[in-house]
């Protein structure tokens, strides 16, 4: 008898584990404006069905449906982009998971880290820029994470059973995307991206506003391919590593996507996503210091991508603080 209700409450532990649904991410909108904003990102731009509406916004289908008619958010009124307009960069909305595969390694991936860089020869694809990722970091004599856009590994402040906010990107009428963070030892750090006609400049900081010097900062910065046509393919025959260059061709091989972060710790790619990183790190940071990062993104038609990673040294993006190539 002892035996049967043992197997009775497994069995019904089981069942309710199978019947339970994960957090939701989805992020009620502020006000009308934000879900205009957030309802012209996701249609007119992302291309989203109604259920990764739902699964972004959290609102039903009846209120997703009247909420785009209000506002005539179709296909057929998205703006048209000015030939000569900057590379096209757009917060990530949520509501449709960035890779393809290797998902329980990135269970509720967080959207305000993320930002989506579009394809300047094709308006419907993008790649989806992590940044960051991660930040590791030396406490206590091991390595933990200091910071994850998502759930895999424990943080130190999942550790401690403290959750952090969600935040969004603040939004520059030039493009540009800016996001901090301060976290509960008072470590702040934050990232900007800015976009020109042929590429996109990121810079990442970080500020130790501890009482301890801040050691082994390694950070992963991933640009995800899924929503790229032609260079999704989940393998890593596409790509091509020259710290600091990560870079990924498509099927033909007369087109490039490009990223590269200084100083970079390695260059490398995970195929079953499809991503690739150029991974960099903070210098040490003692208590009261600022430490910085740069960063970039480009895209390049043609074959020798060696050349184009000459001419983008030539650039000086590596030391040129905030000039933007137009």
């Amino acid at each position: 008898m002892k035996r049967l209700s043992s197997i009775l409450m497994m069995a019904i532990l089981l069942t309710a584990t199978a019947d339970a649904k994960p957090p939701s991410s989805a992020r009620p909108s502020k006000d009308e404006a934000d879900l205009r904003r957030w309802l012209q990102n996701m249609v007119w731009y992302h291309r989203f069905e109604t259920d990764e509406i739902v699964a972004a916004t959290g609102l039903s289908p009846e209120k997703i449906s009247a909420a785009l008619k209000k506002y005539d958010i179709r296909n057929e009124t998205r703006p048209k982009r000015a030939d000569d307009a900057p590379l096209f960069v757009l917060p990530y909305p949520g509501g449709r998971h960035p890779r393809i595969g290797f998902l329980d390694g990135a269970i509720r991936p967080q959207r305000e880290t993320k930002a989506s860089v579009f394809l300047p020869w094709d308006k419907d694809s993008y790649v989806v820029v992590d940044v960051p990722e991660a930040i590791w970091w030396n406490r206590g004599g091991r390595r933990e994470l200091l910071y994850l856009a998502h759930t895999h590994i424990p943080t130190t402040w999942d550790r401690q059973k403290i959750e952090l906010a969600p935040l969004e990107w603040k939004s520059s009428s030039d493009g540009r995307l800016q996001i901090e963070r301060t976290l509960p030892n008072k470590v702040s750090f934050g990232a900007k991206i800015t976009p020109s006609r042929r590429a996109v400049r990121m810079e990442m900081w970080l500020t130790n506003g501890s009482a301890e010097k801040l050691t082994g900062l390694i950070v992963q910065n991933c640009i995800m391919l899924k929503s790229a046509a032609g260079f999704n393919k989940q393998t890593n025959e596409n790509k091509l590593h020259s710290a600091p260059y990560a870079a990924c061709r498509n099927q033909k091989g007369d087109r490039w996507i490009i990223t590269a972060w200084e100083p970079c710790e390695r260059a490398w790619s995970n195929s079953p996503c499809p991503c690739m990183h150029s991974d960099p790190r903070f210098p040490d940071c003692p208590p009261g210091k600022t430490v910085r990062l740069r960063g970039w993104l480009s895209f390049f038609e043609g074959t020798d991508v060696k050349n184009e990673f000459a001419r983008i040294e030539a650039t000086g993006w590596r030391t040129k603080k905030s000039i933007v190539p137009k």
